[in-house]
């Protein structure tokens, strides 16, 4: 006789159908911007972990939910404690901007920015690129409440 396994999604209490495909918009002000702000929220669907500890593959067992996608509040790590450049090095790569920013708005004000990051094994410059893709959202610096670092990254 084993031990019955458990199902994460039934443990949420989500009614029959639910799906999670926020738009930019949403991820920034429904969700980031209440985090930032101490907001609880009733249903736990976005995760909180240090996602810079971890390769992304490893990434899918920390998600709350998610089958393809995954979500997370993460702080954004600074490379110097003064300045304002990230560091992203994690687990045994790093992850690396490509293409543009995004601006993102809302009501025709401006409210954050989602970065696409690309996953590469070993150290920079001379990594190998991987297919692991991930998006950075953040706040713009004038729509925080606080002193605040934290970022949603998919």
């Amino acid at each position: 006789m084993g031990v019955p396994e458990t199902d994460p999604l039934a443990q949420l209490s989500l009614p029959p159908g639910f799906r999670f495909y926020p738009t930019d918009e949403e991820l920034l002000v429904q969700y980031l911007c209440r985090k930032v702000a101490g907001h609880h929220f009733s249903l736990q669907i976005i995760g909180e972990i240090d996602l810079y500890k971890f390769n992304p593959w490893d990434l899918p067992s920390k998600a709350l939910f998610g089958e393809k996608e995954w979500y997370f509040f993460s702080p954004r790590d600074r490379k110097y404690p003064n300045g304002s450049r990230p560091n992203r090095v994690a687990g045994s790569g790093y992850w690396k901007a490509t293409g543009t920013d995004k601006i993102i708005t809302t009501e025709g004000r401006k409210v954050g920015i989602k970065k696409a990051l690309v996953f590469y094994v070993g150290k920079a410059p001379k990594g190998t690129k991987t297919n692991w893709i991930m998006h950075e959202y953040r706040l713009i610096e004038t729509s925080r409440k606080s002193g605040s670092s934290k970022v949603i990254y998919f």
